[in-house]
């Protein structure tokens, strides 16, 4: 790709589309732009799996589409990868990044991707992922998986930590490998790998994006959601996903909820109408350097008109919370998802897949599987008395006595935390909207359990009630424009090192 590009490196999707509609850009230029960073950085960091064969194809059709009939809209000729558990029909596998999955070809398109596809974006490839989506072993390093090796963040590979499981969705936006990315998040999954590589997720409220032709984890938590550079982007690819879906009740929740413009709601002034909860614990326990960043990103919301209680008390917070409800919808989704497989797949239940692990283990069982076997002692069914009281408590905890009776306790907008703390686990068992927003970089860091180093990017993030994505979007969109703290990785200085 010749220099003329070069400012396609950290352009945002309003951009490239207005290129594309001068005639300076066409999609060919554009998904060649990204295949030959993917090329020329991707072989270090491993945050891609696979590349639509037909990606180029694909953007020939359309740039001839838009000489016809105009643009579809703002995603119309733009790259975005999908991390691989989401179900695309094409000649891309769907594996949540098993080798026991490596050769399987997905019947139709999940939701998401004919999202996509009718907006007019082009899926440019599969994400890498933390394997089975961080619920095969209590040892698996984040952003490992059998079939694509271990994603390295782009701001130290090897040495920061890359957030997990929609890992190479993280890494790959943050190295600029395409415009944007779809994530997926039980609980931080999303949040975490946007926080560690500086740059934008949203985890959205359970029912506003559907879940269906997605590998899940946990049928109460699952969500996918967008994973870019900006929280514009963000809006833009949001409101391309949302949607009703028969195959997935949830979504029926949303329905008077949901908007296909999430751009409206972009106000770098709002904050002097927002009021933000500091919950102080969950960041008391914080490392200094990391402390200094969520202090200093409460200032700055201050500053700008926020109206910030400090602190703010959640009746649930010393309340001890499990992974029971994983454990039993885990089984009972994936096994729903696998069913459905062709015969060509050679795995067809959960009991299946720790099988074939153990057959071929040298391959597959690096860190074993014993959240997997934790898991297969369920029955499968959802009807254990542990599992619905366990679901019960929770969600009354996380909402009633937790998210919920503080904003309005203290009439909030809004919780603000740093990164992925224990907050966003309370977010997600009640099925609430998460954002994180680049915030800053710790120089320092202390090592984490895990054997992980708390040094690198961080990420501001808000959390709000069921549906509260506009108002999440205009404090986030507002303190973004305050701090513009995203900050291009040196890919030459780390990742060209061998």
């Amino acid at each position: 790709m010749t220099a003329t590009f070069d400012w396609l490196i950290e352009a945002d999707i309003e951009q490239m589309q207005a290129a594309m509609a001068s005639g300076e850009l066409s999609a060919v230029e554009l998904v060649q732009f990204y295949l030959d960073r993917i090329e020329q950085y991707d072989k270090k960091l491993d945050t891609i799996l696979e590349i639509n064969p037909d990606a180029l194809a694909i953007a020939e059709a359309l740039d001839a589409e838009r000489q016809r009939n105009g643009s579809r809209g703002p995603l119309h000729g733009i790259p975005i990868l999908v991390k691989d558990n989401i179900d695309t029909h094409d000649r891309m596998h769907t594996s949540a990044g098993s080798i026991a999955l490596a050769n399987s070809y997905a019947a139709e398109d999940s939701f998401v991707a004919a999202k996509l596809r009718s907006a007019g974006a082009i899926l440019l490839g599969k994400a890498n992922m933390t394997e089975w989506a961080n619920f095969m072993s209590s040892t698996m390093w984040s952003g490992y998986s059998s079939r694509g090796g271990l994603v390295l963040n782009p701001y130290g590979p090897g040495e920061i930590f890359v957030g997990g499981s929609s890992s190479g969705s993280g890494a790959s936006i943050a190295a600029n490998l395409a415009a944007a990315a779809i994530g997926t998040e039980t609980s931080g999954s999303i949040i975490s790998p946007a926080s560690q590589n500086g740059i934008v997720g949203i985890k959205p409220t359970v029912g506003l994006v559907s879940r269906s032709g997605i590998i899940p984890i946990a049928i109460s938590q699952d969500s996918a959601g967008p994973m870019t550079r900006t929280v514009r982007d963000t809006a833009i690819l949001l409101g391309a996903l949302t949607g009703v879906d028969p195959r997935d009740p949830a979504t029926a929740s949303s329905e008077g909820h949901a908007y296909t413009d999430y751009t409206q709601f972009l106000d770098a002034d709002y904050l002097p109408h927002a009021r933000i909860g500091v919950p102080r614990c969950y960041i008391r326990d914080l490392d200094q350097d990391r402390r200094n960043l969520i202090e200093a990103a409460i200032e700055v919301l201050r500053d700008k008109g926020a109206t910030i209680v400090d602190p703010v008390t959640l009746p649930c917070e010393h309340a001890a919370w499990g992974s029971n409800i994983m454990r039993y919808e885990f089984k009972k989704g994936l096994n729903d998802y696998l069913a459905r497989l062709d015969d060509t797949v050679p795995v067809r239940t959960l009991a299946d897949v720790i099988q074939y692990n153990e057959a071929h283990a040298s391959l597959a069982l690096k860190y074993g599987q014993d959240v997997l076997t934790w898991a297969e002692e369920t029955r499968g069914d959802l009807t254990e008395p542990e599992y619905r009281e366990s679901l019960a408590r929770n969600k009354a905890l996380a909402a009633d006595q937790g998210i919920d009776y503080v904003l309005q306790e203290h009439q909030l907008d809004a919780l603000v935390l740093l990164g992925c703390e224990d907050g966003v686990d309370l977010a997600a068992m009640a099925g609430y909207p998460v954002i994180t927003v680049p915030g800053g970089y710790a120089e320092n860091g202390v090592t984490a359990p895990g054997g992980y180093n708390t040094k690198g990017p961080q990420g501001i993030t808000f959390i709000g009630t069921a549906y509260s994505e506009p108002t999440l979007l205009k404090i986030a969109y507002s303190y973004e424009q305050a701090t513009r703290h995203r900050v291009q990785p040196s890919l030459d200085e780390y990742v060209m090192k061998s």
